[in-house]
This record gives C-alpha cells, sequence and structure tokens, in this order.
C-alpha cells in the first residue's frame, strides 16, 4: 500500500495546475500591488533572471523564483511604523523589502521528485515547491508562448519554461484522496495522535490591532493566523491572512487605529460597517496621519454595501460570541459561511480525517482546537498532519520490506 501511494511523483500532483504569475525581483511593491489585483492568486511569484528585460533570453538564461509576495505583505510593510506617515513612499520601495530573509519558503524541484521527498522539504520549511510543469511544444508554439509572456508584464516563462506551486494543501488533498490506505489512521482524535500544537499566536480582544502586526506576519509565513481572546482565554474570532488579503491594502489603515475587537468587526460581515470606517477616519486625523488617509480613501462600498453597525450593535466580547452562536459541535463545520473572521474550530476529540476535511473545506491550512467552554488548547495544522502522515508511511514501508 505504502509503494502505491509513494509511486507518485510531484508532477502527478501538479496535473492542471496554472502557470505562475510572476514579478521582477527589481519591481516595485506598488508593481507588486496592481500584479496581485489583476490576478486572481492569492501570491505572486518574485524571479531573479539574467535578464529581466528581455523575456527570450530567460530560455538559456537562469531564472530563479526567490519568494513569492502577498497581500498580507503589503499590508504589514505599510502598517510599520516608519510607513504609517507616507504609505505612498513607502510603495515605491523595492519589492525585495517584502522578502522574508528565509530562503527555505520557497524551494526548486524537478517534476520528477518523488512525494516523500517533497514532503520532508515542506517538514522542513519549504511553503512552495516550485515545479516546473510538463508539457511538450512544437517549435512554433513554443515562439508563440514567448511572445505572448514578453508581450504582458506579469511573465509566466522562466528558462524556456513555465512552473507551478505545489503547496501543503495539495498534498494533504491527495492523502484524502487516498485516505482508505491508512485506515485506521484517519479515525484517530488528533489528541491521541498528539498533533494539538500548544504555542499559538494570539492577542486579546481590547489590545490595539497594531500590537499583533508581527503577529500577522509571523501567521502568514506559518501558514496559521491569529487568535483573537478574551480575558478568560475564550476563542472570540482570529485575524487571517486569508481575510485581510480580501480586504485589500486599505486595511493597514484599521490596523494601525484599531483594537483587535474593532478590527474583528470591520474585516468582518463581509465589509467594514460605516461605523467603524468613520472611527478609523477620526483616528487618523488625530494621530496626524493624513498621509494614510489620504492614499486609502475607505469607502465600505467597495467591499460591502449592506454592512453597518449602530452604537448599540458595536461588538463586545460577549456580544461577538453570541452573534457568532458560539462554537457548539453543531457548528464548528459552518464556521466561516456566515462570517468571514470566525475561525474554523475542532476539538481534542475530533479525528484526524474531520480535520483534514475542515480545513480543505475552507481553504485554511489550519484549525483552531478549543475545549467545551470555548478557551483556545491549541491549533492543528497541515504541517502536524504531514508529519503523521509521512511517519505511518515510513512504518509501512518497514513493514513491508520485514
Amino acid at each position: 500500500m505504502a509503494a502505491h501511494v509513494l509511486a507518485h511523483e510531484v508532477a502527478d500532483l501538479c496535473l492542471g495546475k496554472p502557470p505562475l504569475k510572476s514579478l521582477s525581483v527589481s519591481a516595485t511593491i506598488v508593481e507588486a500591488l496592481a500584479s496581485l489585483k489583476s490576478c486572481e492568486e492569492n501570491c505572486i511569484s518574485v524571479w531573479d533572471c539574467d535578464d529581466d528585460d528581455d523575456h527570450f533570453k530567460n530560455v538559456d538564461g537562469n531564472c530563479i523564483c526567490v519568494g513569492k509576495i502577498c497581500m498580507v505583505d503589503i499590508i504589514c510593510f505599510l502598517c510599520k511604523k516608519e510607513n504609517v506617515n507616507s504609505p505612498s513612499l513607502a510603495l515605491k520601495s523595492p519589492v525585495t523589502d517584502l522578502l522574508p530573509k528565509d530562503s527555505l519558503l520557497v524551494k526548486h524541484v524537478e517534476p520528477s521528485t518523488s512525494l516523500l521527498e517533497a514532503i520532508d522539504l515542506i517538514l522542513l520549511g519549504a511553503q512552495n515547491l516550485v515545479v516546473p510543469i510538463e508539457t511538450r511544444f512544437s517549435g512554433s508554439s513554443r515562439r508563440k508562448l514567448l511572445q505572448k509572456s514578453a508581450s504582458t508584464k506579469s511573465c509566466t516563462i522562466h528558462n524556456g519554461r513555465e512552473f507551478c506551486w505545489l503547496t501543503q494543501e495539495d498534498v494533504i488533498r491527495y492523502f484524502l484522496s487516498s485516505i482508505g490506505f491508512f485506515s485506521p489512521l484517519p479515525t484517530v482524535s488528533i489528541d491521541a495522535l498528539g498533533i494539538i500544537s500548544k504555542e499559538f499566536l494570539s492577542i486579546g480582544y481590547h489590545s490595539s490591532a497594531s500590537s499583533a502586526t508581527e503577529a500577522i506576519s509571523r501567521s502568514l509565513v506559518d501558514q496559521t493566523s491569529v487568535a483573537i481572546v478574551d480575558e478568560d482565554g475564550v476563542l472570540i474570532g482570529e485575524i487571517s491572512p486569508f481575510t485581510l488579503a480580501c480586504c485589500g491594502e486599505t486595511v493597514a489603515a484599521a490596523i494601525t487605529t484599531l483594537t483587535a475587537g474593532e478590527l474583528l468587526a470591520y474585516i468582518d460581515c463581509g465589509g467594514p460597517p460605516d461605523d467603524i470606517v468613520r472611527v478609523v477616519k477620526e483616528r487618523l486625523k488625530e494621530r496626524n496621519l493624513e498621509g494614510m488617509l489620504e492614499e486609502f480613501e475607505i469607502d465600505p462600498s467597495d467591499i460591502s454595501s449592506n454592512s453597518s453597525l449602530s452604537d448599540e450593535e458595536f461588538p463586545s466580547p460577549t456580544s461577538s460570541r453570541s452573534s457568532f452562536g458560539r462554537y457548539s459541535k453543531s457548528s464548528s463545520y459552518s464556521a466561516r459561511m456566515v462570517r468571514r473572521a470566525e475561525a474554523i474550530v475542532c476539538y481534542p476529540g475530533s479525528s484526524l480525517v474531520a480535520v483534514m476535511v475542515q480545513a480543505i473545506a475552507h481553504r485554511v491550512n489550519y484549525v483552531w482546537v478549543i475545549e467545551e467552554d470555548c478557551s483556545v488548547v491549541g491549533i492543528v495544522t497541515f504541517a502536524n498532519m504531514l508529519e503523521v502522515f509521512r511517519d505511518q508511511l515510513e512504518s509501512m514501508m518497514l513493514g513491508h520490506f520485514d
């Protein structure tokens, strides 16, 4: 059984994946912002090539993907103290200012790389594996593809080839499709498997949202989220990189001025309520952050024209839990269907396969683990799950050879 699962190469998991949209390492942040807004992907790859101005020379050149840029990278950059006074100037900075120093986050692999090797790279810290797309071109087809690539600002051809991402989610999806091979492992609880991480990022409900900027950046690297908790450690919601990305760069103004609880309401309900938008503008003026106010003219209708809160409806920890319906067992599978900022939760007794399904269904790489009183126990990530499957595969292989 292990041999059947491990017979696959990374190319098998990349079938049908679209080619990466890319950005030159010499680009500016404002160019990265424009590229992110023009494509449907959550992030865009950054490439360092021998000649960034001539895509045709890349056929025999040496192009390397040096990282990726997400909307949250830009948001956190704009929230830095040195940038809040002049976000327009900050956006002119080179895109390299957004790239993490850790080069392990993006790793090049060949299509023939084994699934086991890919898992090991992910467990060593790689978020995205860069895989060449195996496509056979005729001479004329390749020329047309290169001409199309050269005519666009977002090139997809490097070294004469197109590439795609392979992510943790892709591998977890593959294991879910082959889940029967791992029986009875999928039915074991996450508590019994010991994959609940007790260390997680969190912020108090009444704390300044700006104090969570570093935690938000860290959650992007870890592919997790920042929990918002009350004084009793009860999970109220989360500041998710995915949700922030949906709000766009203007959410930087909200992070700079609001508390964590207020930010939760700002990014919740499908768009910022009018009352909270007014609060953001007033506080920007009070702090003499006119540059941010001018750069990000916040209009609730840009995201949702149906969201508004009266003073009586302004959120509190108690009202948030009640309006969210609390994190009951019956609602744990539909936590994001109504409110985007409500965290996806499970319980220590939840089975591995149930948590896998939850995470994949909601397109997140993690699930929060809570007790019956809604207090946070920890978090389960795709990386935790991959460790379990990796160990299981190794055990199966040893048993096969024995």
